[in-house]
């Protein structure tokens, strides 16, 4: 069944400005540096959250933030999201209200960057979600998979500054993120495999920021089994990997990776696994 698209913007904004600086020879030198701006986040006229983004897919990233706040609870119930960046805001209107409001009453200070807040108690969530246990991750995916990530032609590599999310089924990457926090990367291409009918359950994430327990939450609140990071983890995170049975990679470059969690879907290239 096609879901019933909301009506969307595509307002996006330039992601790089360029400003003079000085390198160590005193000599002025033009650089690209990353935007970034606030987006206001209104609900039926409410005001939820401000985020501080780049602004590369402000409708996705609005989308991916009310799914994994559990502030909305499918897509169909969105009727339009519509961005303004001359008052840096962005609308969503909802076909008939908010009926989680509850959770705007509760807030969680997290470790996240760009973010930093979860409404309600999404611990509660985790008995609820269910990962696929016959999904497997081949050592060589893992590897094809970095390998494709490091040659990406990301925005970081331009102008710094930056975290990437990526979404990937096998090797082959379906969207790639770049924005000033990690959580607004994840949340957009969340928002991004609402809109597009994607599932996680075969899919695997990966991320250049640290792996903590909001990230792990939102990477199984949508469906996805395999997590990966070039970056470590924290020990919530880890915990959190762990009560809803995820496979959780880190300290991921070349050939080098730690794999913390999840073990048993792991395939190494003797075909053990742990």
């Amino acid at each position: 069944m096609t879901i019933k698209r909301p009506l969307i913007s595509h307002a996006s904004k330039p992601l790089t400005f360029s400003v003079t600086a000085t390198n160590e020879h005193g000599e002025p030198v033009e650089t690209e540096i990353a935007g970034e701006a606030p987006l206001t986040l209104y609900v039926d006229k409410r005001e939820i959250v401000t985020l501080m983004t780049l602004g590369a897919a402000p409708e996705a990233l609005a989308l991916g933030y009310l799914r994994n706040q559990r502030l909305v609870g499918r897509i169909e119930e969105i009727a339009e999201v519509q961005v303004d960046w001359e008052v840096n805001a962005v609308a969503v209107t909802t076909r008939s209200g908010l009926k989680t409001s509850k959770r705007l009453d509760k807030r969680t200070v997290t470790t996240g960057c760009g973010q930093g807040t979860v409404f309600g108690d999404l611990m509660e969530d985790l008995d609820n979600i269910q990962l696929p246990q016959n999904a497997v991750l081949e050592e060589s995916t893992l590897y094809a998979l970095l390998d494709n990530v490091r040659q990406y032609d990301s925005l970081y590599k331009k102008a710094g500054a930056l975290h990437g999310c990526a979404l990937a089924k096998g090797s082959e990457i379906l969207y790639y993120v770049e924005d000033v926090g990690r959580h607004n990367a994840v949340d957009a291409i969340a928002g991004f495999m609402w809109l597009d009918e994607v599932g996680g359950d075969d899919k695997i994430f990966y991320t250049t920021g640290r792996l903590t327990s909001e990230m792990v939450i939102k990477a199984a609140q949508m469906g996805v089994p395999f997590l990966v990071s070039r970056s470590g983890l924290t020990r919530m995170g880890w915990e959190v990997a762990n009560k809803v049975g995820m496979t959780m990679i880190g300290r991921s470059q070349g050939k080098h990776f730690l794999l913390f969690t999840g073990a048993e879907r792991f395939r190494y290239a003797d075909g053990d696994t742990q």
